[in-house]
Parts: C-alpha cells; structure tokens; sequence
C-alpha cells in the first residue's frame, strides 16, 4: 500500500503539471512522512549522498565543453566539410544535416545542443534549396539525437554512476550504435528525397575541396581522438577527459577560430550553470526517489513478478524495450534514468544481457523519448529553431520515428554493434 501511495502522489504531481525534479523530491518526502519511519533530518544527507560521485563531475565539464563548442564557431567547419564530403548525392544536404548532427554529437553530447547548433546554419540552406521545411526540421531533430548516444554522452555518464558500470566502456559502446543511427537516417533520406524529387544541392565532390575543409575543421574533428584516445588508452578517466574537452574547446574557439569573446563567456558560463543545475537537482530527488524504492524493495519485487511468467529473454527485452519507449514519451531522459536503471538493471542481466549493452540499449530508447510528444525536447527546439509549428513538426518526424524503433530492435538483438569495440 505504501508503494502504492507513492505511485499516486507522483503521477499526481506529473498530471499537474508539476516540475519532474519537484514531483520526485515532493512525492518521496511526502512518503516518508506518511508512511516510512525515517528522520527527516536524512533528506538533505540522500540528496546530498545522490551527488557524491566523482564520475558524476563529468556532466557539467562536458555541458561546458558542448557550449563552448557550439559558439566557438566549429559547428559551421563541420558543416562546411561534411557538404564536401555528401553534399553532392542525391538530398544532399539531407545527408549533410546527418553527418554534421554526428559530428557535433562527437564533440558536445547533448542533443539539444546538436539540434540547436546544426539546425540554425543548415535549415535555412535547406528550405532555400527547395526542401520542405518541416522535413528539414524533422532530420535535424531525429539526427541531433545521436547527442547522447554517439561518446561522449551525459546520458552514459549518468547511467555508469547509476548502474556502477565503467563509464569508459559506454563511451566505446556507443560508437558503432551512434554511426549505425546515423547511417540509417542517411538512407531513410535517400529514399524520401528520391520520393519528393529533391536533387542534389552542391556541384560533385574534388579532393580540393575536400583537403580545404578537412584543413579548416581538423582541430575540432581530432577533439573526439584525444578524448576517446585518452580514456580508451588508459591517459586520463572520463571525469578528467570532460575537464581536457572544456580546456580544448576554450583554446580553440578563443584563441584559434576567435569567435568566443570575452563578453560571451558569461552567457557560456551562466547557460552551463543553469543547465547543470537542472540536471543535478532531477538527479539529487531522483536519488531520493531510488532510495524508497530501495527501501520498498520495488526493484526486487518486479524482477519476481516477471520472472514468475516465466517469460522467454526475448519477451522480457521486448517488454524492456517497450516500456522505455513509453516512459520516454513523458518524463525526462535524465530522471528515466536514475529512477528506472535500478529497477530493470537486474531484469535485463536476468534475461542475460551485459549491463553495458543494457546501458546502450536503454539510452537509444530514451533517445526516442526526445522527438515524440508530449515531452520531445529536441521537437520543441526543432520548432523553435527551424520556424515551423509543433503538431506539423510532429507529422514530419514520423518516418524517422520508425526508423529509429528499427534500430533499437537491432542493437537489443545484436549485442556485438554494442559490445563489438569493447572485445577486441
């Protein structure tokens, strides 16, 4: 009964609209008053304890790292060398929309970053070129996504600290998954632009153009070598890489491409504060929350009540699956993490899945979550930086909505595009 209050409250608070960070803190408290018998006098130490992790400083290192680049003038480089590379096929800056989306993703993990970044250099090109601008706005949307899959990621950061899983292994794991989206998305373009006549946008590629603006983008195309080079190589941790990615990505942009001035720094720095703090709040309640569900033995109890169908392990990461994509609908991707991992973490190792591969697998499907309504951050970016309506945003993103539910259902049930890197 006592669990069952607790679910009330919250979905309560969620139903008015009450902020999630709130909700989780508001509906736990309110619990442990009613029902737990615990001092209140731990709330502030669990909320505290729920930020006590050195790995957990990687997310606000590498949210700097990701603002600094997306005003130190590296996303027009990557745009202009991936129109040298794809900007000649057929929708050809259909395919430069994706490639530079997974090219920003390499260096800022946020997709609203990678939406935002992208989305405001190319769309106008885009719809000036003849494209439909909600399809435009679409593949910058479902491509920015790649933000939190494609290392590094605040999403992986998050999931490590919560699941207890090296964080460098994620970053790895999620290579092949982010280029595997990508290249994906690339051939849903193909097929639409051929559909709706869309021809190619720049004369063919040369080698000329190619070297020119390989040279212009290499210092921000090596920033994701030195990071994964140095974790993967044992140099430097996660932590300490976001620390090497905020200090390259100040140099670079100050001092190299000088296009971060002094008087954008405070709204760099007070942009990255604000975002973080955000973040660390949900995470803070959302440890709070995980702690009476620990306490209520929820996770246990779960993992009994499906383990008692004895269900096959496919049905289970089908279930597993399913109920990410719904949860991702509604609540954010960071709370969906720190609340859910607990509890299906012991499922999917259950139904035999390595908890890397689960880690890969559950941030793909709340990835999803980011460009369907009623949340879908990425959808209200999109609008906002493309022009266009939401509900008609909403229409456009469908194909690539199911192309990305493809590609959840391949990396669940083909371990080795996660783990493939991590076992050589």
């Amino acid at each position: 009964m006592g669990t069952l209050l607790l679910f009330i409250i919250l979905l309560v608070l969620f139903f008015i609209s009450v902020p999630i960070a709130i909700a989780l803190g508001l509906a736990s408290t309110l619990f442990l008053v009613l029902v737990a018998d615990i001092p209140l006098i731990s709330l502030p130490q669990r909320l505290f304890a729920s930020l006590d992790s050195f790995p957990l400083m990687a997310a606000p290192f590498f949210i700097l790292a990701g603002k600094l680049m997306e005003h130190g003038g590296i996303s027009e480089r990557l745009v202009d060398f991936a129109k040298s590379l794809v900007g000649q096929m057929k929708g050809g800056l259909a395919h430069v929309a994706i490639i530079s989306c997974m090219f920003f993703a390499a260096l800022s993990g946020s997709a609203a970053a990678t939406t935002a970044a992208i989305g405001a250099i190319l769309i106008p090109s885009m719809v000036k070129a003849g494209y439909d601008r909600n399809f435009a706005t679409a593949i910058h949307s479902a491509a920015g996504t790649t933000g939190i899959i494609i290392p590094p990621s605040v999403p992986l950061v998050l999931y490590g600290v919560s699941a207890g899983v090296s964080v460098s292994g994620l970053f790895i794991a999620g290579i092949l998954p982010g280029i595997l989206i990508g290249v994906s998305l690339m051939v849903l373009a193909f097929i639409i632009t051929t559909i709706k006549g869309y021809g190619s946008d720049l004369e063919k590629a040369n080698v000329k153009n190619i070297w020119n603006s390989f040279k212009r983008a290499f210092l921000a195309l090596i920033m994701p070598v030195i990071i994964l080079g140095g974790i993967y190589g044992g140099i430097f941790t996660p932590t300490e890489a976001s620390v090497v990615a905020v200090v390259y990505g100040f140099i670079v942009g100050a001092f190299v491409y000088k296009q971060i001035k002094v008087k954008q720094l405070r709204e760099i720095l007070v942009s990255s504060v604000v975002t973080t703090s955000v973040i660390l709040f949900i995470i803070s309640t959302a440890g709070l929350f995980g702690m009476v569900l620990t306490r209520e033995n929820v996770p246990q109890s779960v993992a009994s009540f499906i383990s008692g169908f004895d269900l096959s392990p496919i049905i289970i990461l089908l279930i597993i699956n399913l109920l990410l994509l719904v949860v991702g609908t509604f609540m954010e991707t960071i709370a969906s993490i720190i609340i859910l991992t607990p509890i299906l973490l012991p499922i999917a190792v259950s139904a035999g899945l390595d908890p890397i591969h689960f880690g890969i697998i559950m941030i793909v499907n709340l990835s999803i979550g980011l460009i369907t309504p009623p949340v879908g951050v990425s959808l209200f970016i999109g609008a906002q930086v493309g022009g266009t309506k939401y509900e008609a945003l909403v229409k456009a993103i469908i194909p690539f909505l199911l192309m990305l539910i493809v590609n959840v259902l391949i990396i669940t049930f083909i371990p080795s595009i996660s783990l493939g890197l991590l076992n050589k």
